[in-house]
């Protein structure tokens, strides 16, 4: 029984140092990278909103979701993005430069993992007007005095300037002026719109197209023998504008048997009232031009024979 016993002895001294080193080898296997332990208890990473779903360049996009890091970040198509990290939950971007169309969007993390995949719609930029320059325009201006200046954002070699809806002949600037040349309309307030080539457009603007007539100054003319020209000089005057002198109304030609007095026209600029005085003694009188569509000019007092 002893030799036995013995025996048996032996065999468990011989099978003690065999399986502690191996208990050592497992516990430290599992110690051994405690980062990855950490990493394997990191939130998925996840989007679960997208505020808005679509936009133009340059405009901001927030996600909400879950596992963002600070080196977290956003792919659309092939194109990588830093976000704006704003929470916990949620980070920013802004859209960049990229042609219309739809996008996967999806967000990266620093430890290779990605979110599942969405649709992005980036929308095309849309032009914006901000100002005309002049933003009134006499109804008689010539040349250059026709020309008006749009300033504002985001316009294209392609856009175009609508005329109370209609497109004009515009010359493109730069992305920030578009020109055009007002063309001859009647008087009152015009709308005003730049159309990129994707048919986006701006708000309308008002351009005032000025028919009023002016008066700047009256002076006399030539003198005959029985009536001298006294010279009306200002701006919108029209073919068919009359002329109240006193209250008395002159047009072209008389408007009774026997009036010998009338207006002529020149211009716009100009007028010629022949006026026929019972004597040559200076006199006070009044005039006024009114257009055909009733605008009235400012009244002068004038001394004249």
């Amino acid at each position: 029984m002893s030799i036995r016993f013995m025996i048996v002895a032996a065999l468990l001294l011989m099978a003690i140092p065999a399986t502690a080193p191996a208990a050592g080898k497992q516990l430290a296997q599992k110690s051994a990278n405690p980062a990855l332990a950490i990493q394997d208890k990191r939130p998925a990473i996840s989007i679960l909103s997208i505020v808005p779903t679509q936009g133009e360049p340059g405009s901001t996009v927030t996600l909400s979701g879950a596992g963002f890091s600070d080196k977290t970040t956003i792919f659309l198509g092939n194109n990588e993005i830093q976000p704006r990290v704003i929470g916990a939950k949620q980070l920013n971007f802004d859209i960049p430069k990229l042609s219309p169309g739809l996008y996967a969007i999806y967000l990266r993390r620093e430890d290779g993992t990605t979110s599942k995949t969405y649709s992005f719609s980036v929308t095309p930029l849309k032009p914006v007007a901000l100002s005309l320059a002049p933003d009134t325009v006499q109804s008689c201006a010539t040349g250059s005095e026709r020309d008006v200046t749009v300033t504002g954002r985001n316009f294209q070699e392609g856009s175009q300037v609508l005329f109370d809806g209609a497109v004009i002949a515009s010359r493109f600037g730069s992305e920030e002026s578009l020109s055009f040349t007002v063309p001859p309309v009647a008087g009152g307030l015009h709308q005003i719109q730049v159309k990129n080539p994707e048919d986006t457009m701006t708000v309308p603007l008002a351009l005032m197209i000025n028919s009023r007539p002016e008066v700047t100054s009256v002076s006399q003319g030539e003198d005959f023998v029985s009536y001298y020209e006294l010279v009306i000089e200002g701006r919108n005057f029209q073919q068919g504008s009359v002329l109240t002198v006193d209250g008395k109304r002159i047009g072209s030609s008389s408007g009774q048997a026997g009036e010998r007095e009338r207006l002529i026209y020149f211009d716009c600029n100009r007028l010629v009232y022949e006026r026929h005085p019972y004597d040559s003694t200076p006199k006070n009188f009044r005039l006024q031009v009114v257009n055909r569509n009733g605008e009235e000019s400012a009244v002068v007092q004038v001394t004249a024979p």
